[in-house]
């Protein structure tokens, strides 16, 4: 149940890539990376999460995991982040220590409520699973969201890595927006649920600018609803609502956007705009009436970005904490929306978010701070992957849901191999729309139609350089297969079969405006990307030891609320023909890792 308490100095980048990320030199051979990969490491630190000394350093999750809730049971904090149209759908983390954070799974195993999200469409860009709600309640979990274009639903399951439930609907989309919360309160056996209407049910009669937020009553199992709802706040996009009664009172954690420039909106970039942490909080009821006070704001240390939506938790020694996000919201270049741990003190019954730095009765955020746990050890969510296993590691997504039958990794043991499927036709119906997606009109290009593209999330906004082995000997004529870097734009490396059967290196950039290389005469190709800040290249080689530079360095992007991804693409022009195989993926980046 709900807790009733309930001096980086950038260098250049130059194209020789001698980078050496945490005693990790970037120049290793193949062959040396391969025997380090089954070699005992110890647990690796770097500029953020835990120092290893008894403190951490925010971002604590330096990646893209928007959208936390967090859950407690027993010893162990349970947390969701959103993806959008990434399937599986919902990560599942958990952690001890609130700090250190590892994969559980996916609260989605397909996003299996719209056809939109299949291979075959793949036209549900910048939807799919938005911030929900994790709760456990009578021995079965339970995970809330809303759909922007479907409405409410919950799933269910026994164990918290699954199997999880077909989704429930609960409301339908004329009815809600986004961001639904829920609370169990066992002193009155009545199960509740708050969720942002936005202007869906709003009255003439109702003068507040914003969106309202409405509770209603649910079943006491979590898959119905009861009632019509009843509107507890009003607020310019006041929304991620979460409850939590402690010693009998209600509170309300919810993010509000204040607007220091009206000539933009909600959501963009303004740094002059700032989303904050507001608490409601009623001694008298879940509905009301409220008292409001702001209990987070942006502060010196993350160079203006807002920072808000997230959840409370409690430590052992009593001590309580917030999780949040950091919202995008100026040019400095974090890759999506990381997670940030604050310290939480109560004054005067009112919860205050991070370190009040100003003296004016309201947090900011920390950059470095103790840990709220100690005596765990150091882990990261995965990475690293030699496709020895029968199943997908956690680490890993689809763009929109997979062509199953064209991806495997029992067709040749110890290898993924991507099958390529026939690009979907630019028309209506399919892909993205222009500006939907993609920050400039080269959403229309054939990689955003392009079905079993998987991909992770970077880590860090330092330096990272990530490598891969392929096998392009089962290529057809008009395939294009390799390694991609995408988040709101993509770059490409990888070989192209022409209708000749003669296979070249190409860099595609995101206008799909495509550079081709040198001749392949075998069947191997090592690609190695480097980072350095939001600076990336690209690097090939046939033998795994010698590596040129291939394409210009370019910009890794934060766009349509996503970071920079790294992964593997394989698709081809005119039929479904060809596959490639990957033998094996590392990634060493300026930031936690576990031992191994």
């Amino acid at each position: 149940m709900k807790l009733t308490l309930h001096t980086f100095k950038l260098t250049t980048l130059s194209l020789s890539l001698t980078i050496i990320l945490a005693g990790c030199n970037a120049k290793l051979t193949t062959d040396q990376v391969a025997v380090s990969k089954k070699i005992t490491s110890p647990a690796q630190t770097g500029s953020f999460g835990d120092q290893g000394d008894g403190t951490y350093i925010n971002p604590i999750l330096n990646a893209d995991y928007p959208d936390s809730d967090i859950e407690q049971v027993g010893d162990t904090y349970y947390m969701i982040t959103s993806k959008q149209h990434m399937s599986p759908g919902m990560p599942i983390l958990k952690s001890k220590d609130m700090v250190n954070w590892s994969n559980v799974g996916h609260a989605f195993p397909k996003l299996s409520w719209a056809p939109e999200y299949n291979w075959d469409r793949m036209n549900g860009y910048s939807f799919g699973t938005w911030a929900g709600d994790i709760a456990y309640h009578e021995g079965k979990w339970y995970v809330y969201q809303i759909d922007y274009q479907h409405g409410l639903m919950v799933t269910t399951a026994d164990n918290i890595e699954g199997p999880w439930s077909e989704p429930i609907m609960m409301l339908p989309k004329a009815d809600v927006l986004d961001d639904p919360a829920v609370y169990w309160d066992h002193e009155t056996k009545k199960a509740y649920v708050i969720i942002n209407t936005g202007a869906k049910q709003k009255s003439s009669n109702n003068k507040i600018e914003g969106n309202e937020n409405r509770i209603y009553e649910m079943s006491w199992d979590g898959t119905k609803i009861l009632d019509e709802g009843k509107l507890v706040y009003t607020g310019m996009g006041a929304e991620a609502a979460k409850i939590y009664k402690i010693d009998g009172t209600w509170y309300i954690f919810m993010a509000q956007w204040t607007m220091g420039d009206k000539s933009t909106k909600p959501g963009v970039k303004n740094p002059k705009n700032d989303r904050k942490q507001l608490v409601l909080r009623s001694k008298e009821s879940i509905y009301g009436p409220y008292e409001v006070k702001t209990v987070l704001e942006k502060g010196s240390e993350f160079n203006n970005r807002s920072a808000s939506q997230g959840g409370l938790m409690k430590a052992p020694d009593g001590s309580w904490w917030y999780m949040h996000q950091l919202i995008q919201n100026d040019d400095i270049p974090f890759q999506g929306r990381p997670q940030l741990l604050e310290p939480v003190t109560w004054v005067d019954g009112w919860p205050i978010i991070g370190v009040d730095e100003d003296n004016d009765g309201i947090g900011e955020p920390v950059k470095r701070y103790k840990k709220p746990i100690n005596g765990h050890p150091i882990t990261a969510p995965k990475s690293d992957d030699d496709f020895s296993s029968a199943k997908l590691g956690p680490q890993w997504e689809w763009n929109h849901n997979p062509r199953d039958s064209h991806w495997s990794l029992t067709e040749r043991p110890g290898w993924l191999r991507l099958k390529a499927s026939k690009v979907l036709p630019n028309k209506e119906g399919h892909g993205p729309k222009i500006n939907e997606w993609t920050n400039n009109d080269g959403s229309d290009g054939d990689f955003w139609r392009a079905s079993n593209t998987l991909s992770q999330r970077m880590m860090g906004i330092t330096t990272g350089t990530a490598v891969a082995k392929f096998d392009v000997s089962g290529m057809q004529p008009n395939q294009l297969a390799g390694f991609v870097r995408y988040g709101g734009v993509f770059n490409l490396l990888g070989v192209e079969m022409d209708k000749k059967g003669k296979k070249h290196l190409f860099y595609m950039n995101g206008m799909s405006e495509k550079t081709l290389g040198p001749e392949l005469s075998g069947d191997k190709l090592f690609v190695r990307t480097s980072n350095a800040r939001n600076q990336a290249t690209y690097e090939y080689s046939f033998d795994g030891k010698s590596f040129k530079a291939f394409g210009p360095t370019f910009t890794i992007a934060f766009g349509k609320w996503t970071g920079d991804r790294l992964g593997f693409f394989s698709w081809n022009e005119k039929e479904d023909a060809g596959y490639i195989d990957i033998d094996w993926f590392t990634y060493d980046y300026d930031g936690p890792k576990a031992a191994r």
